[in-house]
């Protein structure tokens, strides 16, 4: 008689526990955590939000987690994020440590040395859940990753969770003057960037591409953040105009629903140039502000990083802006290893010439180039001469000035800048600061007449509209 096959148990399957952790973004609340904690819902998947820049590590919850994910969308927020990653370990050494976004995958080696199980770059969100569910079929074991390190397939995207988040109300607001501020959201479009700027880190993980947000899923999460108190939205695109029909249709559709709302995006010069003839559809469907990495006025510095700009292509936009009514936020990388005492001052002087001192986050004046792994800078031989060893620790490649003195007034205009924003004083009052520094430093050690700036000097303009954190890498 033959007897039946013993079929082997079915593994019991258990639901892991998720949280998502987000250290820092420039004041914003973290579409990079709303996003995948809707995925994962979706896929049956318990998840908590932690925004550590607004409320404290929830370690009770850390306690019972079996997967901590680090979204890592920038270098501040990766090196705070390895500091707190060491103290969730400390709480629950047998969690799953994951880190995402674009720092991720760039740090690979670092962040596994340092017991980080799972990274994720790129379109991460279909990556997470994917940990989850490989991480339940397997009783929560620590196997080997599965999922693509970088994965940039055009995903169909979920509406943003932000019920586990803090309120919007917490985060950096919209400064119109005289004691008026909004409450700010923030959403994207898109992702990645058509542009391959040498120095910009998205550039590791994008390689050229971008990918898209659908705009039933942008429009409904703009939708539940005003209901939320939103006032202002700012997109986070790298490019808002990488996809300019995308963009357009876009702001058309919130502009005929909420006719009052108004937002600011980031565009690059290149792109504010040959797109000229949008500007006026961004003014009148209320954006306040462009955002554009202007990075230097320095033909031989913009050709380093690839901006695809010139210092007069800049005018150029800046002619255009007051010709339309916009507002240019310019940023900059203000200390290079090609900047030179002469380059510093010019820059501060191209800076009143233009009438763009109300214009600038006193910040930017002391702004350092960051060559982190990965960087497209490291391909010149230049580069790779000036750079010392990677600084795991750092997250980056360590170099100097070739003049010292530089990299002293970096340091003392850091200090101005930091001093002065405590003590609450204006922009021009801060910008007066650092030309009285630069002149005196260049003055001193070059031979050359202290060029002395006189406030009243600065063309009287009105209060500019800004956002309470001011945007840098």
């Amino acid at each position: 008689m033959r007897h039946p096959t013993k079929e082997a148990p079915t593994p019991k399957r258990s639901v892991v526990n998720v949280v998502l952790v987000s250290c820092y973004e420039l004041g914003r609340q973290p579409f990079g955590l709303a996003s995948p904690a809707a995925w994962l819902h979706e896929a049956g998947v318990p998840v908590t939000c932690a925004d550590l820049s607004v409320q404290a590590l929830p370690e009770s919850v850390i306690a019972s987690a079996d997967l901590v994910a680090f979204y890592v969308p920038m270098h501040t927020a990766t090196r705070i994020a390895i500091n707190v990653a060491e103290r969730v370990t400390q709480i629950n050494p047998h969690a799953h440590l994951c880190f995402y976004g674009l720092y991720a995958p760039v740090n690979e080696g670092y962040l596994r040395k340092l017991g980080v199980r799972t990274i994720l770059g790129g379109e991460f969100e279909a990556g997470l859940v994917a940990l989850a569910k490989r991480l339940s079929a397997n009783a929560r074991e620590d196997t080997l990753q599965a999922e693509p390190v970088i994965s940039l397939d055009r995903q169909k995207f979920l509406v943003p969770d932000r019920s586990g988040l803090p309120d919007l109300s917490q985060y950096a607001y919209l400064n119109l003057g005289a004691g008026t501020r909004r409450v700010v959201g923030y959403t994207e479009t898109s992702r990645g960037c058509k542009h391959l700027c040498r120095h910009c880190p998205i550039v590791p993980v994008y390689k050229g591409k971008f990918r898209i947000v659908q705009r039933e899923v942008v429009l409904e999460d703009i939708r539940r953040q005003v209901a939320a108190g939103a006032r202002h939205m700012t997109f986070g695109d790298a490019d808002f105009l990488n996809g300019p029909g995308h963009a357009l249709a876009i702001i058309n559709d919130l502009h005929r629903e909420y006719p009052d709302l108004t937002y600011d995006v980031t565009i690059k010069i290149e792109h504010l140039l040959k797109h000229c003839d949008l500007l006026p559809a961004l003014r009148d469907t209320g954006c306040l502000f462009v955002t554009s990495a202007l990075e230097s006025f320095d033909g031989e510095i913009l050709e380093i990083l690839d901006k695809r700009h010139t210092a007069d292509d800049v005018r150029q936009v800046v002619s255009l802006f007051e010709e339309v009514g916009l507002t240019l936020n310019p940023t900059f990388v203000a200390f290079s290893p090609w900047t030179t005492l002469e380059g510093y001052r010019d820059f501060l002087a191209t800076i009143l010439e233009l009438n763009l001192v109300d214009n600038v986050a006193p910040i930017q004046y002391a702004i350092r180039l960051l060559v982190p792994a990965g960087s497209k800078l490291l391909e010149l031989t230049g580069v790779r001469q000036l750079v010392g060893d990677f600084d795991e620790a750092a997250l980056c490649y360590p170099w100097a000035n070739p003049d010292p003195r530089v990299d002293r007034l970096h340091s003392d205009v850091l200090e101005v800048v930091k001093d002065f924003q405590s003590k609450g004083n204006s922009r021009r009052e801060i910008f007066g600061e650092v030309w009285k520094l630069a002149h005196e430093v260049y003055a001193a050690r070059a031979l050359n007449s202290l060029r002395v700036l006189e406030l009243d000097e600065i063309p009287p303009r009105e209060l500019l509209p800004y956002l309470s954190e001011p945007w840098f890498c």
